[in-house]
């Protein structure tokens, strides 16, 4: 039987060529793509890669607990995977990024990319532009026009000013110069407000409703997450009252049992479970199927990394709707582009007018350029089954840990 025989845990940080001002964060001018890279192995010689997004060395610890967690797992065995990701939150800490990683290894077990093994077929997928910083009406349509010149079909703005008018002027200033051409989407991000560096605006029941008014008014595609992710009622009252889709559902750390809530409750039109917040990739399969029951579409958020598209690129060809759904591609030029999104990977998701070809590789569909993880990456955890036990001698001594180690082989 397969079984995992070593974790590495890295964190990673590459330079961006401008600061990205990223509109969640007001006054926050970031100038690296911050990651945590997992790397599982096992002791038939096959490797799997996942990656959490990151502020900083925040996650410095978690190699210790996690070694005892899942050294010597069937790392094909998804359901105990995800028990053992579960017993680890108890204290708090909620880690589903690194489930997909063992999808990563199932599938390369197979010999298949995911969405095969999940019973999808190959093909392409569309894509819709989404940047990432508030600007200036101005600057805002010479993007969306630059975007629609290297072939995509939609654009999603970022609003976040205090002022409803400002918001307002931006998207009709857009809609005015492309709408005709493309659809324009709108992030609010009032999903998760973040005050850390700057104030931001607060969004009420109200403000959402005048703004979904405005946008239905100017024909907007749909409306994210204009309304903090806990506010269930307000959302379900929205969605039944806007003219425009209300999307959201990308951070909910709550995972299945929230999201089934909150399709139950109809918080929105459409959900975009992103699978490295949202429970891992099982749980977000669980979610595509109630969305698919409920009548509700389903296209995941992908703004973390290249290896977090990789892991929602796979998601939406095994259960979006290829034919009518859009897949998010993050790209905010010149700070946040295909490079520094997708750092340390080997081949980047460079886009074809708008569209991308699904990979064909086993597991998730990338290869880690190990070059580049040496120079911008930073390994700090590794263990293996000899430090675990190691460990564990030193730590309760040895009559204790071989009581420990007895119970686990029982």
């Amino acid at each position: 039987m397969t079984v995992v025989n070593r974790v590495e845990l890295y964190h990673v940080a590459y330079p961006l060529e401008a600061a990205f001002r990223p509109s969640w964060i007001p006054g926050y001018p970031q100038t690296e793509n911050r990651f945590d890279l997992i790397r599982v192995l096992t002791d038939d010689g096959l490797e799997g890669w996942s990656a959490g997004p990151a502020m900083g060395r925040e996650r410095s610890g978690l190699g210790d607990l996690l070694a005892q967690y899942v050294i010597g797992l069937d790392p094909t065995d998804i359901d105990l995977v995800q028990q053992r990701l579960r017993e680890m939150s108890y204290l708090g800490q909620r880690h589903y990024w690194i489930e997909p990683a063992f999808w990563d290894i199932k599938a390369k077990k197979a010999g298949m990319p995911l969405y095969r093994l999940l019973g999808a077929e190959g093909g392409r997928v569309r894509l819709y532009a989404s940047t990432g910083e508030v600007r200036s009406p101005a600057a805002r349509v010479e993007e969306a026009e630059a975007r629609y010149r290297e072939g995509f079909r939609a654009i999603k703005l970022r609003v976040h000013d205090f002022a409803e008018s400002a918001d307002i002027a931006q998207v009709e200033a857009v809609v005015r110069a492309v709408g005709d051409r493309m659809k324009v989407a709108v992030d609010a991000n009032q999903a998760w407000r973040v005050t850390t560096v700057s104030d931001a605006p607060l969004w009420d029941l109200a403000r959402a409703k005048r703004f979904a008014d405005a946008c239905a008014d100017m024909g907007v595609a749909w409306i994210e997450e204009p309304l903090p992710m806990d506010a269930y009622d307000e959302l379900a009252e929205l969605t039944r009252y806007s003219r425009v889709p209300i999307a959201g559902g990308e951070l909910h750390t709550g995972g299945l049992a929230e999201l089934r809530m909150m399709i139950e409750r109809r918080c929105y039109h459409w959900f975009q479970p992103d699978a490295v917040f949202t429970g891992g990739i099982a749980q977000t399969l669980e979610v595509i199927r109630l969305c698919r029951a409920a009548g509700l579409p389903y296209t995941p958020h992908t703004w973390t990394n290249g290896i977090g598209f990789a892991v929602n690129l796979q998601l939406m060809a095994a259960g979006g709707d290829r034919e009518e759904g859009l897949l998010e591609y993050p790209v905010n030029p010149p700070s946040w582009t295909v490079t520094a999104r997708d750092a340390v990977l080997v081949a980047p998701w460079t886009h074809d007018r708008g569209e991308l070809e699904l990979p064909t590789a086993p597991g998730l569909g990338f290869d880690i350029d190990h070059k580049a993880l040496r120079r911008h990456g930073t390994r700090f955890h590794s263990s293996g089954r000899f430090s675990v036990a190691v460990k564990a001698v030193r730590e309760k001594g040895l009559r204790t840990a071989l009581e420990i180690n007895k119970a686990r082989r029982r």
